[in-house]
């Protein structure tokens, strides 16, 4: 599986679509400050004197250097890395958290609107912010530093019709084999001789049930 998430969280027929971190230049900071302080580091060890005074000095500063690194390098990579978004055909499934773990599924089902947001920077470097609202309690879940967001939104869309048309044709009543030719589908009432035609119909996709339905058709007159 992809970005090092565990395979076993997966249920059955469900594949991943796609894996993120957050955009990499979220590190490149971090990156270039620890750069900064492994370059002070050999410097101190340079100018100082090989003696017990210089040596003393020498192991301040890496103390020093250690305490600052910790927080400003190590925390945001391993914060970086730790942070998990998947999308797989069922759910959007993210983790967070070093020590801690944070972790929530928000099953394509429950998704009501997914939207993006890019400023002029992240236009450039090609990364953006995600916003998934879901039906029920819970809270919506804002994703930060997605790269490409706005290709994630629309594979989320296409999975939630794809979802939703498995859905509907898994229903409890299968049609017949034969009800193709005629356009009809046949269920079984429960008899042994009869069965009941119904014309068949395609299935509304969520795209459109999310659309805002007319109130009339503008004949209506007013009470």
């Amino acid at each position: 599986m992809t970005v090092g998430f565990p395979e076993n969280v997966l249920a059955k027929n469900e594949r991943v679509e796609r894996g993120l971190h957050p955009h990499w230049l979220t590190v490149v900071v971090p990156t270039i400050l620890g750069l900064l302080l492994a370059g002070a580091c050999i410097a101190v060890a340079v100018v100082t004197p090989d003696d017990e005074t210089g040596n003393r000095i020498q192991w301040i500063a890496v103390a020093v250097l250690v305490v600052i690194a910790i927080p400003a390098v190590v925390v945001p990579y391993l914060r970086w890395r730790t942070t998990h978004y998947v999308i797989t055909s069922h759910r959007v499934m993210v983790r967070r958290g070093i020590l801690t773990k944070n972790g929530k599924d928000i099953t394509l089902s429950k998704i009501t609107d997914v939207s993006f947001q890019q400023t002029v920077l992240d236009r450039l470097i090609r990364s953006g912010s995600l916003h998934i609202e879901s039906a029920g309690d819970s809270p919506d879940e804002n994703l930060a530093n997605i790269p490409r967001s706005n290709e994630v939104q629309q594979l989320i869309n296409r999975l939630i019709d794809e979802d939703d048309l498995r859905r509907r044709s898994h229903g409890r009543f299968a049609p017949d084999a034969d009800a193709a030719a005629d356009g009809t589908a046949r269920y079984s009432t429960g008899a042994d001789d009869e069965t009941t035609a119904v014309p068949q119909q395609r299935p509304e996709l969520a795209e459109e049930r999310r659309r805002p339905r007319d109130l009339g058709d503008g004949n209506d007159q007013p009470l």
